[in-house]
């Protein structure tokens, strides 16, 4: 170990979204990787005390791993400029506009990247009719790790009957057809691909739960479709504003080529759990897990 000074850090974990479990996953694996690496490391979970806590720890730099609403849509974000604290990954304007699904459909267009039809609306109308030919998807528009995903069917016999933990206004955006690809964006760098495949609907389940899906890294594509993520999911980064790490997952038609490639969001704060896919993307371009920890510290320290 060299005789440097390492940054005083709080891992920001837990905090009140529906991801919260995740987030206690992700940040305790975070807070281990660190401590090993030879930062002084504090575990904080994100509540009402916050402001407190942060003040108490003093940190040279917070590592945000928390998930979901308050945590990767701006608002934990501007809490920690306000404080003047170093944090890891996007700032306020770009976490929420990735957190806004709609919204960000809308920066991705204006940049020229490929993206479904999608609307706005309210919650009893998806209950009572379909507002777009089926087949679609209905989700909230703002919550990740595929909480509260409705996939209509073509040959359903009727509108969903979303639950009433539902938002009053969902997004329902027409399904995209293959497989599911993503790419991890490192600072400048795009990393790699992952082909993820499961049985079914790649859900909650499916992307935290062991077993739950496997992944083929790098992914065995043709090479016009592997770059076009590399080169897309960097586009995508830079058009929100994206800082540190971040995570843009795809639908790929094989029948359709490259037409068949569509960019469905991209995530700001992705997974850092054992089951993770920037992780393991990072291990398959030689970055191990304290290193990539490593990184988004160092990152955070220089970018403040």
């Amino acid at each position: 170990m060299s005789s440097r000074t390492f940054p005083k850090v709080v891992v920001l974990m837990g905090g009140p979204s529906a991801e919260r479990e995740v987030s206690l996953s992700s940040g305790q694996e975070c807070a281990t990787a660190l401590r090993d690496y030879g930062y002084d490391v504090t575990e904080v979970d994100a509540g009402p005390d916050l402001v407190q806590r942060l003040t108490d720890a003093a940190p040279d730099v917070v590592f945000n791993a928390l998930h979901g609403r308050w945590g990767e849509d701006g608002c934990v974000q501007g809490l920690l400029e306000w404080l003047k604290i170093p944090y890891t990954h996007s700032g306020v304007l770009a976490s929420a506009l990735a957190m806004d699904k709609e919204r960000s459909k809308q920066v991705f267009r204006d940049a020229g990247l490929p993206v479904v039809q999608s609307l706005l609306a309210p919650r009893d109308d998806v209950r009572r009719t379909h507002v777009m030919p089926p087949p679609y998807v209905v989700k909230p528009n703002n919550e990740g790790s595929s909480v509260g995903v409705y996939l209509v069917q073509e040959a359903a016999n009727g509108p969903p009957q979303l639950s009433d933990d539902m938002p009053e206004t969902v997004m329902v955006e027409a399904f995209a057809p293959g497989r599911e690809l993503t790419t991890t964006v490192l600072g400048d760098r795009a990393l790699t691909v992952t082909d993820i495949l499961t049985d079914g609907w790649y859900d909650y389940d499916a992307k935290y739960k062991p077993g739950g899906s496997r992944h083929v890294v790098p992914a065995e594509v043709p090479q016009e479709i592997f770059d076009a993520c590399l080169d897309y999911a960097l586009r995508a980064h830079r058009a929100l504003g994206c800082r540190g790490m971040s995570r843009t997952d795809f639908r790929w038609d094989e029948s359709r080529g490259l037409a068949g490639l569509i960019l469905l969001e991209t995530n700001t704060q992705p997974g850092m759990t054992p089951t993770s896919l920037s992780p393991e993307q990072g291990q398959t371009v030689g970055i191990t897990f304290p290193e990539l920890c490593s990184w988004l510290v160092e990152d955070a320290s220089c970018n403040r």
